[in-house]
């Protein structure tokens, strides 16, 4: 009877497996950081692009108003500044996550190819301590025939 195969860094496959699996949770929520922030600097654009196209339809500013709309103008700037900035952060963050998965899943597959082999070199292993098995109980077993 063929004995099963073992492998032996079958607990370092698996914690490697968990490593990936965390490294992929971290990269997507970078990646829900990032993209909910890159929406955020959209609807920022699109809000000074209004306020750009309002101010220049509005030919009866008073100075009051047109101070309003010059510090309105001037508080959305500094907050894309601020979130471009963040912007920049999150998408260093993502591509150290994504790094650190591709590395994880690299780390992962070279455990499993070396379980691989040494499954295929166990199971030929078998097969030959079997074939031999069989050959010595042929061998024993046989009688020439007497003429």
């Amino acid at each position: 009877m063929a004995r099963p195969f073992r492998f032996s860094l079958e607990r370092v496959l698996d914690y490697r497996i968990q490593l990936e699996e965390q490294a992929k949770l971290a990269l997507a929520k970078a990646q829900h950081a990032y993209t909910r922030q890159s929406d955020f600097v959209q609807s920022l654009r699109a809000l000074l692009d209004e306020h750009e196209a309002k101010l220049h339809s509005d030919e009866n500013l008073t100075p009051q108003a047109m101070w309003l709309w010059r510090n309105y103008k001037e508080r959305l700037l500094q907050d894309l500044a601020q979130a471009e900035a963040l912007l920049l952060t999150l998408a260093r963050e993502l591509n150290t996550r994504r790094r650190e998965a591709v590395e994880r899943s690299k780390d992962k597959k070279l455990l499993e190819k070396l379980k691989e082999n040494q499954a295929a070199r166990h199971a030929l292993d078998e097969q030959t301590r079997e074939q031999n098995e069989y050959d010595e109980m042929a061998t024993l077993r046989y009688q020439p025939r007497s003429f």
